[in-house]
Formats: C-alpha cells, structure tokens, sequence
C-alpha cells in the first residue's frame, strides 16, 4: 500500500472514529456527563466536519498531483 493510500484509509478511520465518539456522547449523554467527556464529544463532532473536508480537499486537489 502507498503513502497516499495509506493516508486516506487513515484519514477514513479517524472520521470513523470521531463520528462514533460524537454519536455516543449525543446518544448516552448522562454517561458521558458522569465520566466528563460531553464537552469532548462536541469538538469530535467538529473534527470530524474538518476531517471530511480535509479528506475531500486532499482526494481532488492533492491525490492527482502525487505519483507513487
């Protein structure tokens, strides 16, 4: 596997993982309140939003540039 595609399958499961972060801080908000997390959840939401632009940016933009 290449550093490109090594870099988008990374960047795949970072969303991946921030989204269910998100999803588990909205869907169980007293546990996540109990063990003081709520806030985090918030800003792995965003991150997430900034992930996927970055990923969308970085497939049509920069993908195309580098040859491996």
């Amino acid at each position: 596997m290449s550093l490109k595609h090594f870099h988008i399958v990374f960047l795949f499961f970072a969303i991946l993982c921030d989204l269910g972060f998100f999803l588990w801080t909205r869907l169980l908000p007293e546990k996540a309140e109990a063990m003081g997390v709520a806030g985090l959840g918030m800003l792995a939401g965003w991150l997430s939003l900034v992930l996927t632009a970055y990923g969308v940016w970085y497939v049509v933009k920069k993908s195309r540039r580098i040859i491996v």
